[in-house]
């Protein structure tokens, strides 16, 4: 009986983009508008640096000026800034016994592709996470984007210190007049559950059978991570923090890693003779930026660490407040 071997069945050209729009279609991240992934974040990182540069225009302010016949019009400066995002160098590899069952399936290429991107769903959002951590731990983020209704005291928190309607539109009004600035609110797992007790979560029919329905709070799409910051109080319980993201208040990019020889290395294909075993490596280039906060951390290595990413001396804010779109609702549970 033939044996199906990794190299038998994956063309890297064919199933590298494949897996990446898999990736794109799973992840609720995408779906829910909160990252924007458009080809000049692709262009801004076919560079070898670690960072890029992305600048841009300030919002005009102030108040127009009184025409007259006899006194010109003052022109005003356009002022400019400059936002900075960090390139991600990430990757992984596996065996043939890691991807035994999806071999022996009818379409094994399909199969590997959708564990895959399911791997680098999980693992992106995990970025994002870390990203989040460092960004709302800054100065300006952590006074002007935070609603904080926790206590130290968790196991006595009242109802004012948990998830609840008027709690999270509280964490809403951080954008004042911009009535829409947040689509999409990640949630730890024992957040969720409680406003499920509170019979407010909504869910709206998938696209297609395949897909799992989608939730949403208060029109938001709903992403539920226990990975999200769940931390000790300082006397008794716990803290938790949920975030609020506007459409398009992440950028993404992504590029074609290369080797030494420039040719792609994003997937490839090995096997070992000796141990009978095949091996498939993925590696992925991309940028993952929350817009209008700058990256200012020190990289030590090629790409930067998880340490790193949740440093809140990495990052700083550099658009006006609104013009931000995140935000963090801190509650007891």
């Amino acid at each position: 009986m033939a044996i199906t071997s990794i190299a038998d069945i994956i063309t890297p050209e064919i199933w590298t983009p494949y897996m990446q729009e898999l990736t794109a279609t799973k992840s609720a991240l995408f779906q829910s508008g909160i990252i924007e992934a458009e080809e000049m974040y692709n262009a801004l990182i076919a560079g070898g640096s670690s960072t890029v540069n992305m600048p841009f225009f300030k919002d005009l302010f102030g108040r127009s000026q009184s025409l007259s016949e006899t006194n010109p019009l003052d022109p005003k400066k356009i002022g400019t800034g400059k936002d900075v995002a960090v390139i991600h160098r990430r990757g992984d590899a596996w065996s043939s016994q890691d991807l035994a069952k999806a071999l022996s399936g009818a379409d094994p290429s399909a199969a590997i592709a959708s564990l895959v991107a399911d791997y680098w769903v999980r693992d992106m959002q995990t970025t994002l996470l870390l990203i989040l951590k460092g960004v709302f731990g800054s100065t300006t983020m952590a006074s002007e984007h935070v609603e904080d209704k926790a206590i130290e005291d968790g196991a006595n928190a009242s109802a004012s210190n948990l998830i609840s309607s008027n709690a999270a539109l509280d964490a809403f009004k951080l954008m004042g007049d911009e009535l829409d600035a947040f689509a999409g609110i990640a949630m730890h797992g024992d957040i969720f559950w409680e406003l499920e007790k509170q019979d407010v979560i909504e869910y709206k029919a998938p696209s297609s059978q395949n897909e799992t329905p989608i939730r949403t709070y208060k029109g938001k799409t709903v992403i539920v991570d226990d990975g999200l910051p769940k931390v000790a109080g300082a006397t008794s319980g716990f803290k938790y923090t949920t975030y609020l993201f506007g459409p398009g208040s992440f950028c993404f990019g992504e590029t074609t890693p290369l080797g030494e020889f420039g040719h792609d290395i994003s997937v490839e294909v090995d096997r070992d003779i000796l141990a009978g075993k095949g091996y498939l490596t993925n590696r992925r280039y991309f940028l993952m930026h929350p817009k209008g906060v700058k990256w200012i951390g020190t990289i030590a290595g090629d790409t930067p660490s998880d340490p790193e990413l949740q440093a809140n001396t990495s990052w700083e804010r550099v658009f006006e407040r609104k013009n931000v779109r995140l935000g963090a609702l801190l509650t007891n549970g």
